[in-house]
């Protein structure tokens, strides 16, 4: 019986082995049981076999759906933590890092102060005080770092060093104990010192550091006097060590605070010290400051280590920093020689500053001057582009000024079209649509002979700058050209629309100049034969203008010159029938509705015979 009993529990053992087998298969099927599992293997028996599992096994619902829910929210509530610990650690470990340390140092501020009220020290010894807590807590820091704590080490450099800068300059400023020099010198050492161990420790932080407290020591010996020469030399030795990091480390926005500083210097002693007196070294520290950060975007270590990417502060030094570079070297030249005695040289400056962008464009990469980026490529050229079309107006006036920026479009969509250079095409259309907005606006008065006079020679220049801007444009769309800014077929349309416009308005405006000075002659009794004559010559001119491009869009087989042949016709119609019969005499009258009843009629003639095969179209036809 014992046997028999023995022998029932081994089978009733292996049935339940394969039950759970199967259920750690169904909930691994669904997605609950990531890890495999291990098969058990049954417990052989003498005499009987293992049961075999049943085909298949079902989980009741309320056994397979909360699972899935329950897994998602125990998910979701790990992300919240998650979420959460990171949030509590930035607050924890940076927030209530950088006011402690802001409240350390005012703390040490008002202890001095405390200290200085009560007289409970001698000068000297507040002084030797507060250099031997600076000192103190800059030694003490460093066995923070080397048990693990680089962030809280950091931390109490920045008080210590704070500590040091504000001692120093109570010793000269409050009690006088050391000289301007001496206390200078002090600072400059404390700033050295925050350097050595940011480049020691590899430490951007510290070299922040450093950075502030050299952009503080000139505010803190300050004694109100113009010292050019010391304040511009120590900001460019500043300037040059900063360039030499940020060339071996990934530190970019060491850069970005460095220029800030030295600009915000730069001004402020403008605003209070300069006078033409100091052109000279001012010219040469602006040359310098710009040069140093002109060069800089070719030196900078980009910092790739986020997923091969760059940080913002990377993006702001090697993409913003050039234009502003640019833009305030440009101004501070521009001011130096706004005098009565260098204002040629204004126009001069810009173009310089051009052909120097031009030149970095073509500087190779060598040694630590790194290769241009596409984007910088395009920065540079843009700024280049830029200067030269301020220069335009900065040299020339009036009609050379339309002139100017319209020669400068059609070289630019050349320039544009060889090298295939969008950005290009987007500055050409820039400079044209610059050049036909002086035509409108600054272009000098006819002379009294038509046509062969400055404004019409100024729309003459336009007009064929226009046509080549289109010729260009449709042969590189003719080519199959795809530009990513403007499309070739677009920009060749506009520019023609705006010859035939531009021809229209030129003539037009030569006629109201011809018959004002031929009939009005500033005498009110010849106002109404002026009025008449133009509004004819007008008529006439529309007509013949728009008889010209239909048969050039007839011959060319141009869709385009035909559409703009029918408008300027509908133009004319309305004229006549609206302007011309209360304008004009009778026999004007006449003529003027003669003349475009013939031409309409020619016109209606040409299309009902179907020269241009429109009933029945080629296959193909040019839209030009």
């Amino acid at each position: 019986m014992a046997h028999d009993r023995s022998e029932q529990l081994e089978i009733e053992l292996n049935e339940l082995r394969g039950r759970v087998l199967r259920l750690e298969e169904l909930l691994r099927a669904h997605g609950l049981v990531t890890p495999p599992v291990a098969a058990i293997p049954p417990v052989a028996t003498a005499s009987a076999a293992p049961a075999e599992p049943p085909a298949h096994v079902e989980l009741p619902p309320e056994a397979s759906s909360p699972a899935p829910v329950f897994f998602h929210a125990l998910r979701m509530e790990s992300e919240t933590a998650t979420d959460s610990a990171t949030l509590e650690s930035r607050i924890g470990s940076q927030w209530f890092n950088r006011i402690g340390i802001v409240a350390m140092l005012i703390g040490m501020a008002w202890f001095l102060k405390l200290a200085i009220d009560n007289h409970w020290i001698g000068p000297a010894g507040r002084v030797l005080i507060g250099l031997a807590a600076g000192v103190g807590l800059v030694v003490w820091s460093e066995r923070f770092r080397t048990h693990g704590y680089a962030a809280f080490s950091y931390s109490l450099k920045a008080v210590g060093s704070g500590t040091l800068y504000i001692s120093l300059w109570a010793a000269f400023q409050l009690y006088q104990l050391l000289p301007a020099g001496a206390a200078f010198a002090a600072m400059v050492a404390v700033t050295a010192f925050n350097g050595f161990m940011a480049w020691a420790q590899d430490a951007e932080l510290l070299a922040l550091y450093a950075i502030a407290g050299c952009l503080s020591t000139p505010l803190l010996v300050s004694t109100g006097q113009n010292h050019e020469i010391t304040l511009f030399s120590y900001l460019l030795v500043m300037d040059v060590a900063v360039l030499a990091l940020v060339a071996l480390k990934p530190w970019s926005r060491l850069l970005a605070v460095t220029f800030s500083g030295t600009q915000l210097f730069l001004m402020a002693w403008w605003l209070e010290y300069y006078s033409t007196a100091q052109a000279g070294p001012t010219a040469f520290f602006v040359l310098c400051f710009f040069l140093v950060f002109a060069f800089a975007p070719r030196l900078i270590v980009l910092n790739a280590s986020d997923g091969g990417g760059n940080s913002a502060w990377d993006t702001l030094a090697h993409d913003i920093l050039p234009i502003a570079n640019a833009a305030v070297g440009f101004l501070a030249f521009y001011n130096l020689a706004d005098t009565p005695g260098a204002n040629w040289a204004q126009p001069w400056i810009a173009i310089l500053l051009a052909l120097f962008y031009l030149l970095l464009l073509r500087l190779p990469a060598r040694g630590v001057l790194r290769g241009s980026t596409p984007l910088l490529n395009s920065l540079h050229l843009s700024i280049a582009v830029v200067l030269l079309t301020i220069a335009i107006p900065l040299k020339a006036h009036g009609r050379w000024l339309t002139v100017g920026w319209l020669m400068e479009a059609a070289a630019l969509i050349w320039v544009a079209r060889r090298h295939r250079s969008a950005l290009l095409q987007v500055l050409a259309v820039g400079c044209l649509m610059l050049g036909l907005v002086a035509l409108l606006t600054a272009n000098p008065a006819a002379m009294l002979l038509p046509f062969f006079n400055q404004r019409f020679a100024s729309y003459a220049i336009a007009i064929a700058a226009c046509a080549f801007t289109a010729w260009i444009a449709w042969q590189a769309h003719s080519e199959g050209e795809e530009s990513r800014a403007l499309p070739w077929a677009g920009l060749a349309l506009g520019a023609a629309l705006v010859v035939s416009v531009l021809i229209l308005v030129a003539v037009s405006l030569e006629i109201d100049a011809f018959w004002w000075r031929l009939q009005w002659k500033g005498n009110a009794s010849q106002l109404m034969d002026y009025r008449m004559y133009a509004q004819f010559t007008y008529s006439a001119w529309f007509m013949l203008y728009g008889a010209a491009l239909l048969a050039m869009g007839i011959v060319r087989k141009s869709i385009l010159l035909r559409w703009q042949a029918l408008v300027l016709l509908a133009v004319a119609i309305g004229k006549v029938f609206l302007v011309d019969t209360s304008e004009l005499s009778q026999g004007l009258r006449i003529l003027s509705f003669l003349g475009l009843g013939a031409l309409l009629l020619g016109v209606s003639f040409i299309y009902q015979r179907d020269y241009l095969h429109l009933k029945n179209p080629p296959p193909e036809e040019d839209a030009k």
